[in-house]
């Protein structure tokens, strides 16, 4: 995939667990993983207003379009 999620980078600089987070923005811990680990297909905009809500940043501190190289 051509989306790096840096989610856990954003975590880190605002020293909050992942735990933390899913529960600020209602969802489950297992749902926040499989979007850290970049295996989520989507993301609602809503969970993505919400996240940058909560950590006081943009959606690309979060999302990072890299081309494949082919």
């Amino acid at each position: 995939m051509s989306i790096i999620v840096n989610l856990d980078v954003v975590l880190a600089k605002r020293k909050m667990r992942s735990k933390e987070l899913a529960e600020k923005i209602g969802i489950t811990s297992a749902n926040l993983s499989i979007l850290k680990s970049g295996k989520a297909k989507a993301i609602r905009f809503s969970t993505l207003d919400a996240i940058c809500k909560i950590l006081d940043c943009q959606p690309s501190d979060i999302l990072e379009y890299k081309p494949k190289k082919e």
